[in-house]
């Protein structure tokens, strides 16, 4: 009982109140020529399914949140933390132990009895003495509980400790959502540089396919007089080109499979893998940035830099703490009898209790060592929470300036490769006429060829925004609001 009233005393603490920082950012995203006009919505939160609509590719991310080994490892981290808090918040409270112990010995009585007789003669007597050798038994019996030594927490100390396990905790929590957001953006990025190497290596093949036939019909118009050599060795260089690209390109659309199941965390079905760019293209659906940049206070990078400021500001209070005394108790509670029927009788009860006080006289300055140290880390935290914000506004503000540009490049880029289509059918229309030689028809092939390589590189360039752009807005793993901090 006196221990739960100690307990029940140590309810104050010595750690500074905590004001979250003001963010060092605008409160508004960036507007100009780059720059989408601002959205109606102001703290958006929009799951990956909203994003990334095509099935195939939700599955794909679905297994890797089941089987990617990164992402347990982060969830292993959340435990450890949970229980080095609970570890840390038992201290605040006794440790009582039960003990129960019976012991039987048997040893000899030795005991020496004196005795004299008379008789016989005058003057005369006699004495003697015996020893008695009987077996004695011993029992004991004790049944106690215990109280180990014990601190009362009147300055806070552990409840400090507590706080900033707690916090540690969160931000360990905090983190396995990063990581989880972090997966998803990697393999949806992973996903779609599979399919747009599989568009360039559908335009490699096409393109190859397409300079064979330009080689035949320059080698029968060589063989009728009507071309010279050289169209021959111009028409078999785009050939060879084309030839080489498609090589190169097998290999990396296979690196790409390679490097998406890595990040799976298991084989990718055929099924599940894009034929192209192209059709994976008009899937992708819109991010809603919002208009006010307090969004990112829920990001869940930044959340984790917060609750490690939590901690480092809890951790002050311990530090402060360790300039006043310190107070423990000690108990012991229970029977002891030689009869375990009468074991639990109010005579037989016997306690003991101890209470020790400690203050530090001199420690060479070592207490404001660790107060110095912990304002210190502290300072570290908040240069470290403003920092992740700042980060975090710049990967919205890029995202948001590449997106408002995205549809006009598309667009022109989706003109120029049909010009540049309809440039190469007229051009070798004019060959096979001979109205025109075959350096304006090869020109016009490699320009296709370059339009049809950069339309699907558009592609993928504003795909990847729309992933850069939901990873950077914290996507469905926004944070909900920091609780205020426990006194």
């Amino acid at each position: 009982m006196a221990a739960l009233a100690a307990t029940a005393l140590a309810g104050c603490t010595l750690e500074p109140p905590y004001v979250r920082p003001t963010p060092a950012i605008p409160t508004a995203w960036p507007a100009g020529g780059a720059y989408p006009s601002a959205a109606a919505e102001a703290l958006p939160s929009v799951s990956y399914r909203d994003v990334f609509k095509d099935p195939h590719l939700q599955a794909v991310i679905d297994l890797a949140l089941a089987r990617n080994q990164d992402l347990e490892a982060a969830m292993a981290n959340v435990e450890i933390a949970r229980a080095q808090y609970r570890v840390q918040r038992a201290a605040q409270f006794p440790q009582v132990d039960a003990n129960a112990s019976a012991s039987v010995g048997q040893g000899r009585d030795q005991t020496t009895v004196v005795g004299g007789t008379g008789g016989g003669t005058v003057g005369g007597g006699s004495s003697g003495s015996s020893a008695s050798n009987s077996r004695v038994t011993t029992r004991d019996y004790q049944a106690n509980i215990s109280l180990s030594s014990f601190e009362i927490d009147l300055f806070g100390r552990l409840r400090s400790l507590t706080h900033a396990a707690r916090e540690q905790y969160l931000a360990s929590e905090a983190g396995a959502h990063a990581a989880r957001l972090t997966l998803v953006g990697e393999v949806a990025d992973a996903y779609l540089t599979y399919a747009a190497d599989s568009s360039l290596l559908a335009i490699a093949v096409q393109t190859m396919a397409s300079a064979q036939r330009t080689v035949d019909l320059t080698e029968a118009r060589l063989s009728g007089g009507v071309a010279p050599r050289t169209d021959l060795t111009s028409a078999q260089t785009l050939l060879d080109q084309a030839r080489s690209d498609r090589a190169s390109l097998t290999t990396q659309v296979a690196q790409d499979r390679n490097a998406l199941e890595l990040l799976v965390g298991a084989t990718v079905p055929d099924a599940d893998l894009p034929a192209s760019i192209e059709s994976v293209d008009g899937l992708l659906g819109e991010v809603p940035a919002g208009l006010d940049s307090r969004i990112l206070l829920r990001r869940p990078d930044v959340a984790e830099a917060e609750y490690s400021l939590r901690a480092a500001n809890a951790q002050i209070g311990a530090a402060r703490a360790a300039f006043f005394p310190s107070i423990n108790l000690t108990g012991l509670a229970g029977f002891a009898s030689p009869q375990l029927s009468s074991l639990f009788s109010g005579s037989r009860f016997v306690w003991q209790a101890e209470g020790a006080a400690t203050q530090t006289i001199f420690d060479g300055g070592a207490n404001a060592g660790n107060l110095a140290m912990a304002k210190g880390q502290r300072h570290l935290a908040l240069a470290q929470y403003q920092k992740a914000i700042q980060s975090a506004f710049r990967d919205v503000a890029d995202a948001l300036a590449r997106r408002g540009t995205m549809t006009e490049q598309v667009a022109a880029q989706t003109a120029l490769q049909a010009a540049a289509n309809d440039s190469y059918t007229l051009s070798l229309a004019r060959y096979r006429e001979g109205i025109d030689p075959y350096l304006d028809t090869l020109d016009a092939q490699r320009t296709l060829y370059s339009a049809n390589q950069t339309l699907a590189s558009t592609r993928l360039i504003r795909a990847e925004n729309l992933v850069a752009l939901y990873q950077a807005l914290g996507g469905d793993q926004l944070v909900d609001a920091l609780p205020p901090p426990k006194s």
